[in-house]
């Protein structure tokens, strides 16, 4: 019987005993559909003669695998069209006076008035800066322009 071959990233040493750093750097990676039929194809080839893999078993994997990977295009897309989309509503905010609800680094809340001057997306997520009644840009102990999201938001217009 043939051995398994190790997966791409993982090393064998001498005595055949996988690298547990490459395996953990190659379990971080998400599994695609070559790595799949792969996986599959190693099954059948080394499967018991005597009790052969029953081929329905073979289909309903790649129907499954086939599924998951629908749902996660669908979640894909669904996430880009809410970060759009959120993109979207707070650029109808510039321009507009908004008060906001802020914690300072002791734990302090307060609240702040400005007019949004722009939008700024982090990681899929719009926030947007604001200045202040004199025209100027609210901004933080370090200097640089302060970054809120919509859900600090606590009135629009004012």
């Amino acid at each position: 019987m043939q051995g398994i071959t190790p997966f791409s990233g993982a090393t064998q040493s001498p005595t055949g005993v996988s690298n547990s750093n490459s395996l953990a750097s190659a379990s971080n990676q998400a599994l695609g559909a070559n790595d799949f039929l792969q996986l599959l194809t190693t099954e059948m080839q080394n499967q018991d003669p005597l009790q052969p893999v029953d081929d329905t078993q073979s289909v309903a994997q790649l129907a499954q695998f086939s599924a998951l990977q629908a749902t996660n295009e669908l979640n894909t897309s669904f996430q880009n069209f809410q970060s759009n989309f959120g993109v979207l509503q707070s650029s109808a905010l510039i321009g507009k006076q908004v008060t906001v609800v802020s914690t300072d680094a002791t734990g302090n809340s307060a609240n702040i008035t400005g007019t949004v001057t722009g939008i700024q997306v982090q990681n899929g997520q719009p926030f947007f800066t604001m200045n202040n009644s004199g025209g100027q840009p609210i901004t933080g102990s370090n200097g640089q322009p302060l970054l809120f999201a919509t859900t600090q938001i606590t009135a629009i217009g004012g």
